[in-house]
């Protein structure tokens, strides 16, 4: 079945609830997506905080992820967004297939417009997402290079035709509402120390379109199916500054480091090597001189979610109060004056992370 869009004609029923049982395939039925004596089961998928999630197992045919938007975000803090954001998901569905490695992007199935309401593809069982495997400390070195050689491939292939992804993805409003306040100016109030180095790179930020940026570059959104990478959740993609990205990204496996000691080398390994396959492919596949300059960027956007991810909206569950004290004490230090390598950040976050666990 082809991708099909339909258009509001009436106000957006808020009561609909997808999660609810029954209810997913009653619409399912009414939209004519499934034949009126198929009954699939549906299983409510965890994690998420800002989309309801349905797993609609249609075996023997291809199973589908359905997935409505909330207007208020499921975290402890008051965090809104329009549901309108599901639509740049269902852009950004279209669009990665095209610009990311083949296989590494879930294919768009339907979108309704009045429910705020898409399905795409289920990834094949079995699979598992990539942050628990990380958790386990499982870290492959095949799985980073996948990671990272996603980001740049889609960095660079968008970079080439930035000026015909501008009507889509050049408006920024769900990455401001998803990501700039409630990561950096939110956390900007909580760490006043910081709040000159927010508004810096807030201010950078805003003022480059030079790749389609993700907004969500984490393990948390990858699944993997027989040792491939999936990447998932793209309702915060924009044209923007890539710098994000591997700041989103290279967040993530120091703070798992700084989490697991005894996998910390491992992480730090495999941060670099994050990079390195990065900074590699970009310059394979790039074009233009988009990627130049971008390491200190990418740096200070590292600093920035580091930050953000233990004293904004959204902070990392897995970390307990004393990890995330000491994270906030060793990158507002960092704040003060950013290294200018990836190399020099992981060295020194790395140390100061030690230097506070033997402070006790």
């Amino acid at each position: 079945m082809g991708a099909w869009s339909s258009r509001p004609e009436s106000p957006v029923d808020t009561n609909l609830d997808i999660e609810q049982p029954g209810v997913l395939n009653a619409w399912l039925h009414a939209h004519d997506l499934i034949a009126a004596t198929e009954e699939p089961e549906c299983t409510v998928l965890p994690g998420g905080v800002s989309n309801r999630t349905v797993l609609v197992d249609r075996s023997p045919q291809t199973s589908w992820v359905v997935k409505q938007a909330l207007a208020k975000l499921r975290v402890k803090v008051d965090w809104f967004s329009s549901p309108e954001r599901i639509h740049r998901e269902a852009d950004g569905l279209r669009w990665l297939v095209d610009m990311a490695p083949a296989g590494s992007i879930t294919p768009l199935v339907f979108e309704d417009h009045t429910d705020h309401i898409i399905g795409m593809d289920a990834v094949p069982f079995p699979h598992e997402n990539w942050k628990t495997m990380l958790l386990r400390g499982e870290i492959e070195p095949g799985h980073i290079d996948q990671f990272s050689a996603i980001g740049a491939t889609i960095h660079a292939r968008s970079a080439q035709r930035i000026e015909e992804l501008r009507p889509i993805f050049g408006d920024r409003g769900f990455f401001q509402s998803l990501r700039v306040e409630p990561y950096y100016a939110y956390t900007a109030t909580q760490v006043p120390e910081a709040a000159d180095f927010y508004a810096a790179l807030i201010a950078d930020m805003a003022a480059r379109q030079e790749t389609l940026v993700h907004g969500d570059f984490s393990p948390k959104n990858v699944l993997v199916h027989e040792g491939k990478l999936v990447l998932l959740d793209h309702e915060v993609c924009h044209l923007g500054d890539p710098g994000f990205d591997l700041g989103f990204a290279m967040t993530h496996l120091l703070s798992k480091a700084a989490h697991m000691p005894a996998s910390r080398a491992a992480f730090e390994e495999g941060t670099l090597r994050f990079w390195e396959t990065y900074r590699t492919t970009a310059m394979e596949a790039g074009v233009g001189n988009w990627h130049l300059n971008l390491e200190p960027r990418a740096v200070r956007h590292t600093l920035g979610c580091l930050l953000a991810r233990v004293r904004g909206r959204s902070p990392l569950e897995y970390l307990d109060e004393q990890e995330r004290d000491r994270q906030a004490t060793v990158v507002t230090r960092l704040m003060a004056a950013p290294p200018e390598s990836v190399e020099d950040l992981v060295f020194f976050f790395l140390v100061g992370i030690k230097n506070e666990e033997s402070r006790g």
